[in-house]
């Protein structure tokens, strides 16, 4: 019996990691958080590997513990961490796992400021409609998956939604360098996460190391309209002309064609198009994908429909950097171009709550008739930021239909108040406003 320890496995990606080991033979799974928030809680508890106690416990850290796996959320001081250290068990974080896991496999993955989750969930979608079995990790539930990621003995394929964010306390690289791709995809070079990328170029350099990443004889899929990605290919070949590491170069646009989807946006269909290129890297004859995406309807929390009615409808998204909202925005208004448009997003994450941040947010909400920013002081104070203003919030955004808010019962209110006739409304945050119940308060919105 292979023993796995989890330190911090409350986590998104990591409970689902812990869900996928558990699930093979041969192996008992444990694990540790300090908070285990809906919906980890529920799966690990229907598994049988919700932790007794809540907070770390060093002493459950034993020498027949065959490995353990770091969360992000873990600190490099955290007691258990120090423990499995002194005691030499190896110690993987959670890229590096699914590489070990996977490194016999022929690997696809998909990275890019935006639009990764989306484009990785239609090349699964579609694997999994034409029969054909792989591994995979994505950051969101699909339809006719049963979680987020899987890991097998039987698969030949794995199929990687690639994060540039840090790998773990004890490893600053991005997560995607861990993968080293066969086909690799990069959707576009927007500035994120300012406090591991402090300047643009630092930001593109870590791109730039995953292109070189791509195992020899590989594809590198790419949308050719970011200038960033093309100035990348085109260093790439001239390094892999004089290492003599070949590289299949592989640029694209959005998808044209006639055939009905039911998901929208200028974004989707360039997602889709890549989401094709990919799978035929490896066989999938573009009739036969185009075939099955059609009845694609999206990711989990992206652009997912929350409700509709005769007149209106709501939406919901997990954007939250400028190129997501925008590209989110501008989606839903050339989808109902003769509706009122209502954006609402919240600025949560590290990097938009950044006063040096905020200015990359300038026109992102423009398309919208009524666009309203939320951010709580509250959880700038946690992150130790510098304090930002409503004021400095609404003349980086620099258009005039935005208006903030820094209270949470302030902004529902004001929602209450207007009327949903011949609307869209787009919800978007990767939080939930501060405890509110998305799905909920959007059907009580538009069906007041």
């Amino acid at each position: 019996m292979t023993k796995i320890h989890f330190i911090a496995i409350g986590g998104a990606a990591m409970h689902n990691l812990a869900l996928a080991v558990a699930s093979k033979a041969g192996y008992e799974v444990t694990g540790s958080d300090d908070e285990i928030f809906e919906p980890a809680l529920s799966h690990l508890r229907d598994a049988g590997l919700l932790p007794k106690e809540i907070g770390w416990h060093p002493e459950k850290i034993t020498k027949d513990i065959d490995a353990i796996i770091l969360g992000m959320h873990a600190r490099e001081d955290n007691p258990e961490l120090v423990r499995a250290r002194e005691l030499g068990i190896k110690i993987y974080s959670f890229p590096e796992y699914l590489y070990e896991q996977t490194k016999d496999k022929i690997r696809i993955v998909v990275g890019g400021s935006h639009g990764k989750t989306t484009t990785t969930s239609m090349i699964l979608y579609v694997l999994n409609r034409l029969g054909i079995e792989a591994d995979y990790m994505v950051g969101a539930q699909i339809e006719g998956f049963e979680r987020m990621v899987r890991l097998s003995d039987t698969a030949k394929y794995a199929v990687f939604e690639g994060d540039e964010y840090l790998t773990s306390p004890l490893d600053l690289r991005s997560k995607f360098l861990w993968y080293h791709p066969h086909v690799a995809i990069l959707t576009g070079i927007a500035w994120d996460h300012i406090n591991v990328f402090p300047t643009f170029p630092q930001y593109v350099d870590t791109f730039r190391q995953f292109v070189h990443s791509i195992e020899p004889n590989g594809s590198f899929i790419y949308y050719e309209g970011d200038e960033n990605l093309c100035l990348l290919a085109d260093e790439e070949i001239v390094n892999r002309k004089s290492s003599n590491r070949k590289l299949s170069v592989i640029p694209y646009k959005e998808y044209t064609g006639t055939v009905p989807m039911q998901v929208f946006g200028r974004h989707n269909m360039q997602n889709m198009q890549a989401a094709m290129l990919a799978c035929h890297c490896i066989g999938v004859a573009p009739d036969d994908f185009y075939r099955e995406i059609s009845t694609f309807t999206g990711a989990s929390n992206r652009l997912e429909k929350i409700c509709e009615t005769q007149t209106s409808v709501a939406y919901k998204d997990f954007a939250h950097s400028p190129s997501k909202l925008k590209a989110t925005v501008n989606a839903v208004r050339e989808r109902y171009p003769e509706k009122k448009l209502i954006a609402c997003m919240e600025l949560h994450t590290f990097s938009s709550l950044m006063a040096d941040f905020l200015p990359q947010y300038k026109d992102c909400m423009a398309e919208a008739d009524i666009a309203y920013v939320y951010f709580n002081p509250k959880v700038i104070e946690h992150k130790r930021l510098t304090p930002i203003t409503k004021e400095e919030v609404r003349d980086a955004f620099g258009t005039k239909n935005v208006e903030v808010f820094t209270e949470s019962a302030a902004l529902q209110e004001r929602l209450k108040g207007l009327s949903y006739t011949n609307t869209a409304l787009l919800l978007m945050s990767s939080g939930t406003f501060d405890g509110v119940n998305i799905n909920e308060f959007a059907q009580q919105l538009i069906n007041q």
